[in-house]
């Protein structure tokens, strides 16, 4: 007989979130990172991620984790050693290269999210953006911009637009909140509407 205070976890949607392996100088970063993996288990939403223990990526595995939640990892084969990849994720996919990682994490996901991070999460968001942009997929796009983090990037994909670089449009490949609960509510309407 099954204990009935165990609930499985279904997930009603999956969110991939690309973030640093580091947790940055302020401790805002981190905590940001773990309300938003409360978050989403509140709603329902399971994280696709890229399997560290380290860094934002695991304050907000350990987040969601915590809630119950669903967590699947998908890391490449070079980078799953014990001091990296996350030894208390049950689902984790081990890819032969980077590739292959942002493939399975595009396939696993119906949204993404970015929180800070360096060239790894940048890549990571660009290529995103890029395929929207080219219509490869129509999975929304969300920017959690922790203390100004990002306003830089908002800035440059302003000036692309401003010197003829980018259509005025593609301001609206993805959408940029402070609030982690705000982000996430305006990802799963869109994702609810596609």
């Amino acid at each position: 007989m099954q204990d009935s205070s165990f609930q499985e976890f279904s997930a009603v949607a999956r969110v991939c979130v690309f973030c640093g392996s580091q947790t940055g100088v302020d401790p805002e970063f981190a905590e940001t990172a773990r309300l938003l993996g409360q978050e989403m288990v509140s709603r329902d939403v399971g994280l696709v991620y890229g399997g560290g223990s380290i860094g934002l990526m695991g304050a907000l595995a350990d987040s969601v984790l915590e809630c119950g939640g669903e967590v699947i990892g998908v890391i490449p084969d070079g980078l799953a050693v014990e001091e990296v990849m996350h030894q208390h994720v049950v689902d984790m996919r081990i890819v032969p290269d980077m590739h292959r990682r942002k493939a399975q994490m595009h396939e696993l996901a119906d949204a993404y999210i970015a929180l800070p991070g360096g060239v790894g999460t940048f890549e990571e968001l660009f290529e995103v953006l890029a395929w929207r942009q080219l219509k490869i997929h129509a999975k929304p796009i969300g920017v959690l911009d922790i203390r100004g983090f990002f306003e830089p990037f908002l800035e440059t994909i302003e000036r692309s637009v401003v010197e003829g670089f980018m259509k005025p449009k593609n301001r609206r490949l993805f959408m940029t909140e402070t609030d982690p609960q705000v982000l996430l509510e305006r990802l799963l309407e869109m994702v609810a509407a596609v």
